[in-house]
């Protein structure tokens, strides 16, 4: 009950993975949710648990609501407290294509998990949390969302993953305001390019656009660089922030002529 306990959805791999990594080294228990079997990602579980801290793994899908409701109720049993939730769980679409092709089943895959599963995720989180802070009124309690610089940025071929990630901007400042009076502090970061399995298809195409000069910080971005910036705010490094978007992605975000 002394350590604080962080949840990281979709935590079994690439970006979460290193995210929890890094929180369970700045003295964190951890909960990792993923959709993938414990047994294929047992490896890198027991690495993070080698490291001294307690983790439980729940395998849940957030895009339902039953498997919502079975990950916090697990972890109330196993901690009987959350202190940071990181919601970072998503998905791109399974084919890209035109914006005038694209079809329904792959908007509501994609908004369902990237989406209303985080959406209502959060609901349930921060509603605990909320009780958690009129027994513990100085516990730092924080939420983080895990969008994308599609959150701002065209890219036709896979709109529905734009939308989804240009919505969790407004979800965080819903978020937000509606906790600040709980002193509950919600912050977005905004990953770019990132070495990951989900842009292994891409790899030769961003190659030659960080070479041509796409990014003022001439290399990819590795889950490392978006794990580092959970940290600093799980640590409490910005108390007097919220609502806040952060960029990771080498400057991308800037405006260049």
């Amino acid at each position: 009950m002394e350590r604080p306990v962080a949840l990281i959805t979709g935590g079994g791999r690439g970006i979460g993975y290193g995210i929890a990594e890094k929180v369970a080294e700045n003295g964190f228990d951890i909960v990792i949710d993923d959709v993938h079997p414990l047994e294929s990602v047992e490896k890198e579980v027991d690495k993070i648990k080698a490291k001294g801290v307690d983790l439980l793994y729940v395998r849940a899908d957030i895009s339902r609501a039953d498997d919502r409701h079975l990950i916090v109720e697990q972890i109330k049993d196993r901690f009987g407290r959350i202190d940071l939730l990181v919601n970072n769980a998503g998905v791109a679409p399974k084919q890209r294509m035109d914006l005038l092709q694209a079809t329904e089943e792959s908007f509501d895959r994609v908004l369902s998990i990237n989406l209303k599963g985080p959406y209502f995720l959060t609901q349930l989180v921060a509603s605990w949390m909320t009780e958690i802070r009129k027994d513990y009124p100085d516990r730092d309690l924080r939420i983080i969302n895990i969008s994308s610089l599609s959150a701002y940025t065209s890219s036709p071929a896979r709109g529905e993953y734009c939308i989804s990630k240009a919505a969790i901007g407004m979800m965080t400042l819903l978020f937000a305001d509606r906790l600040a009076e709980e002193n509950i502090l919600v912050y977005e970061i905004r990953p770019g390019i990132i070495k990951t399995d989900m842009t292994k298809v891409v790899t030769e195409k961003y190659d030659k656009l960080i070479a041509e000069g796409l990014l003022p910080i001439k290399r990819w971005g590795y889950p490392e660089d978006i794990a580092n910036a959970v940290a600093g705010i799980a640590k409490g490094y910005f108390p007097y922030s919220t609502g806040q978007v952060i960029n990771v992605d080498g400057g991308f975000h800037i405006h260049r002529l």
